[in-house]
């Protein structure tokens, strides 16, 4: 008994070192992938080291490279006489490709050491294949704010780097608007919870920067994004500044940019008559929006904004609160232009339910009207994206109590409107009901419909 459990300990122990030397050998072979320049950088250093190595010879007159050289003559000489040149030279070229890969991933393992985070098992050469791949990903542009944007970047970081957010500034409400009114800055809520869905360490941020102090003279309600938004802007200067400030502290993959630097104020017209400021008041005024524009009019956008969209290979809008998160940035008439000029792949992400105050009853092609009109009825998008599945009898009990429900696809009028709808499954629902869209499924959907749109130019 005692034989066969030592047999099949030896057995273990082989699979096992098996299983490593294969791995390692794996690994050793990604290092000659294409794209990440290091073979030409490998094939470099031998030369140069040759090169070196005959300016030495040269310099000190071949004296001690002779009698280098007759020793290896004579060594392999020997080696010739026991073994024939056909097995003695592959054995040889053998133990120097050998010695040459062991030197070179020990290296290779003294860099990763210092340059991978204590306990990540992750391997060097796969952090860099993942970074070529990240950063040949198409340029895409997001515009909108508030949850559903930050929802998107989760996803979309893990397709490309090349991710500009731009995002509304009207917000007025909560933390952000006391330190508006306070401080005099522009509301940091939505840029914060961008910043913190692009960033490498995702959850630990997320969880700083959504913190909320419970205590506090003052402190109480605020969140600590917000406060170090605000105190970044003040050491900066303004916002821009501060936002990229913040995305080299919190290795932000991708840019997130305010649709402008202005102090916008939202205003909406209501069927009624009234007339109602304020971000945070429109959706309480509890009537149907026949009119939006904001204070200053037209805004001037933010110069880095206007690059980004017009180096964009792709443009995402949505998804988000239709008045008070995606419109007011397209209120920005520089931002509007700017997109409805580019001949590229362009896409709404519509809502999966309606809103109470502000999209009530809407169907998905009242809310392309409603864009439609903010940016004086043209067309800043060719395609729509719509969720297509019915969520949970549980998540329509709890929406219908907040006088909320799924946004209906009239597929008539969006076809009039010239736009192609991309119906597909992308809702995420919580053990509690609480419905919103899934970012890998969102993301991998627009990026198959960004590719399927490329090819089909």
């Amino acid at each position: 008994m005692s034989i066969g459990f030592l047999r099949q300990a030896i057995n273990a122990l082989q699979l096992q070192s098996h299983g490593r030397t294969s791995h390692r050998v794996n690994q050793w072979f990604k290092w000659l992938s294409p794209g990440l320049s290091v073979k030409r950088w490998f094939f470099v250093s031998v030369g140069g080291f040759l090169l070196a190595s005959l300016g030495l010879a040269i310099w000190i007159k071949l004296t001690p490279i002779f009698w280098i050289l007759e020793f290896l003559r004579g060594l392999l000489g020997f080696l010739t006489d026991i073994l024939p040149n056909y097995i003695s030279g592959p054995l040889v070229l053998l133990c120097g490709i050998l010695l040459l890969l062991w030197g070179q991933s020990r290296t290779v393992g003294s860099i990763t050491e210092v340059l991978r985070p204590q306990g990540d098992e992750e391997e060097l050469i796969d952090v860099l294949l993942a970074h070529r791949r990240l950063y040949r990903g198409p340029k895409i542009v997001v515009i909108g704010g508030g949850t559903g944007l930050s929802t998107l970047l989760r996803g979309l970081k893990t397709y490309s780097a090349n991710i500009t957010a731009i995002v509304t500034v009207a917000d007025d409400g909560g933390s952000s608007g006391r330190l508006r009114q306070e401080f005099g800055v522009l509301p940091p809520g939505d840029i914060r919870n961008c910043l913190a869905a692009l960033a490498d360490e995702e959850k630990l941020l997320t969880e700083l920067f959504q913190y909320r102090f419970r205590a506090g003279d003052g402190l109480t309600g605020h969140s600590f994004g917000n406060l170090f938004l605000t105190a970044m802007t003040d050491i900066t200067g303004d916002l821009e500044r501060a936002v990229a400030a913040s995305s080299k502290v919190l290795a932000v993959r991708g840019q997130v940019l305010p649709a402008t630097l202005s102090d916008v104020r939202l205003w909406a017209k209501l069927e009624d008559g009234r007339r109602i400021e304020g971000e945070s008041s429109i959706p309480k005024a509890g009537g149907k929006i026949v009119q939006i524009g904001c204070i200053p009019e037209n805004p001037p956008a933010l110069p880095a904004a206007i690059k980004a969209i017009k180096e964009a290979d792709y443009i995402i809008i949505g998804p988000g609160s239709l008045y008070t998160s995606l419109i007011p940035n397209l209120l920005v008439p520089e931002i509007a232009d700017a997109i409805a000029a580019q001949n590229i792949p362009r896409i709404y992400i519509c809502n999966i339910m309606t809103q109470p105050g502000e999209t009530e009853g809407y169907t998905v092609g009242e809310h392309i009207q409603a864009i439609d009109k903010a940016c004086g009825d043209r067309r800043l998008f060719d395609a729509v994206l719509v969720h297509k599945k019915t969520p949970s009898a549980q998540a329509l009990i709890r929406y219908a109590q907040q006088n909320s429900h799924p946004v209906f696809l009239d597929r008539e009028t969006v076809i009039k409107l010239g736009r192609r709808i991309v119906p597909s499954n992308i809702l995420y629902e919580d053990e509690t009901g609480f419905v919103r869209h899934d970012p890998q499924k969102l993301a991998k959907v627009l990026l198959k419909w960004y590719n399927g749109a490329q090819h089909g130019k």
